[in-house]
């Protein structure tokens, strides 16, 4: 009955199964999910950061994994094609801080709603409730694949093609378990091990519990790895239950990740006065203590420089009482302030889940898999799209990208 099955509707999976659609194949696609689109409809803290619109050819300098690999998926449909793409269909965009794009909406929900609609208009039909348990492969071909219904009976499906698309193991509650992985790997392929990527970062520092909540914006962080600076980046740092996010957290935590897991020290330091050099930063400190009454306390002095939820945590940091008097501040209290503020270290011990990571690090590798086409080179008539690769770019709309562009490459069927 059906030309190609695609397994999983996430970005790849929908942007794969239009384009097979408009060139002339029946399409199914089956997702074990109630409804299409999961990971997209919570993107971006809903609000689905869908591309970046930065040129082209800065655009491999984002992805992290595999750029030469992806390079022949983004020359086919790169970010401008994606945005022309959503305009064409009625979504307007707004572009944003940083070259982000964002439904002119800010609801992620309009982005995968747009991408079913333009599959359904075009023939594609879905199978929601539905898990694949295998793929079905003779000879070195694929022939179909086997799948659960909703009554727990496992039943066939035949097609010339399938595409894998079924996403990582980040945001498992979206549907993203690893599934595809299982698939590749009966398939003959090989699976690079699997870490978190855009991921909170977890430290032992004794304040950090009071700084949950708290946004800091225009700060330069630097990631050392045994002692080594090996990343700078410069914007937002967060704090949360979850630990240290942020644009910039997030985007050193692929670096950071790898470190940990091969035990290597990591530590996080924080130029909260990026601006200011330290002799702009002694003149004003002590031009402050010079305007305070001599009965002023410390604190005082620190809510003028930092955030309040900051005060405490640097005072304990320094070991100055809150209440200590400024007029007892002298010229070494005053330098190691400056210190302080021009590098509050973070040392990092753990990272968090793929239940709180963006993007899922490693995935089936890419030599295995005919960059002009997205088809495996083990099993003719299979092909793979989207997050189940090994494919992983920073924050900022690159990683959905990366499944537009895929999952468009794969959807052509080229043999």
């Amino acid at each position: 009955m059906y030309d190609v099955i695609i397994i999983g509707a996430g970005a790849a999976g929908m942007m794969a199964a239009g384009t097979a659609a408009q060139n002339g194949k029946k399409v199914l696609v089956i997702e074990k999910m109630e409804k299409a689109g999961r990971k997209i409809r919570i993107t971006g803290k809903g609000r689905c950061n869908l591309t970046n619109a930065r040129p082209p050819e800065e655009f491999a300098e984002q992805v992290r994994t595999n750029a030469d690999f992806f390079a022949t998926a983004f020359a086919e449909f790169n970010n401008r094609a994606t945005i022309r793409f959503f305009e064409r269909r009625g979504l307007k965009l707004d572009f944003e801080r940083g070259d982000r794009v964002f439904p002119h909406s800010g609801k992620a929900w309009d982005v995968a709603n747009t991408l079913e609609e333009w599959c359904r208009d075009n023939g594609v039909e879905f199978w929601f409730h539905t898990r694949v348990t295998g793929l079905m492969t003779l000879g070195g071909k694929i022939f179909g694949v086997r799948y659960m219904n909703r009554r727990g009976f496992e039943r066939k499906e035949e097609a010339a093609w399938v595409i894998v698309a079924t996403g990582g193991v980040s945001y498992p509650a979206t549907g993203s378990t690893g599934d595809g992985y299982t698939f590749a790997s009966e398939a003959g392929h090989d699976i690079e091990p699997l870490r978190p990527s855009l991921t909170p970062l977890v430290s032992p520092h004794p304040q950090l519990r009071e700084l949950h909540k708290l946004l800091l914006r225009n700060i330069r962080a630097t990631l050392f790895i045994d002692g080594e600076a090996i990343r700078e980046e410069f914007g937002e740092i967060g704090f949360s239950e979850r630990g240290i996010e942020g644009a910039v957290a997030l985007r050193m935590s692929r670096d950071a990740v790898d470190a940990l897991i091969d035990g290597r020290r990591v530590k996080l330091s924080l130029d909260l006065k990026p601006a200011l050099t330290v002799e702009i930063l002694q003149e004003r400190i002590r031009r402050e203590i010079a305007e305070m009454p001599e009965e002023e306390f410390f604190a005082e002095l620190l809510r003028k420089l930092l955030p309040k939820p900051l005060v405490m945590p640097v005072c304990k940091e320094l070991d100055i009482q809150s209440k200590t008097y400024v007029k007892k501040i002298g010229n070494k209290e005053i330098d190691r302030l400056i210190s302080l503020l021009k590098g509050f270290v973070l040392p990092i011990s753990d990272y968090a889940p793929f239940e709180y990571a963006v993007v899922t690090a490693g995935g089936v590798r890419c030599d295995e898999v005919n960059r002009y086409t997205m088809e495996s080179l083990k099993v003719k008539g299979l092909y793979f799209a989207g997050e189940v690769l090994d494919l992983d770019a920073n924050t900022g709309g690159y990683n959905l990208q990366i499944a537009f562009s895929t999952g468009r490459l794969a959807g052509q069927l080229k043999q």
